[in-house]
């Protein structure tokens, strides 16, 4: 499937984890099938745009967050660091990605 279609499921993942949603939660507040939600998770169906603004106004986030700063060319998709991460850490429990988290803000701080 086409790497922008698994980026914006790894942030549907993301997003859904940080609010602490399981996927029958988030399937429920969508009114779409939790087969479905996982689906767009890992990126194996093409949603459309009616099923990502739900998506979105079940997570309770502005739809453009699903999309922000995803370059515009699949090689460039994959050299975006920040997606990278995202990716490491959308499997993350949330005391995980909060470690990870602390690591990145200590790590800036020493930069200064």
């Amino acid at each position: 499937m086409d790497t922008i279609t698994k980026l914006v499921g790894a942030r549907i993942r993301g997003f859904r984890k940080e609010k602490r949603l399981s996927q029958e939660e988030l399937a429920e507040k969508c009114s779409l099938h939790p087969t479905y939600i996982g689906q767009l998770e890992r990126g194996e169906k093409n949603p459309t745009i009616e099923s990502v603004m739900k998506v979105a106004d079940g997570l309770e986030i502005p739809i453009d967050q699903l999309f922000i700063n995803i370059p515009c060319s699949n090689r460039q998709a994959m050299d975006y660091i920040p997606d990278r991460i995202m990716y490491l850490v959308a499997e993350m429990s949330p005391k995980e990605q909060r470690i990870i988290y602390d690591l990145i803000i200590q790590a800036l701080k020493l930069r200064s």
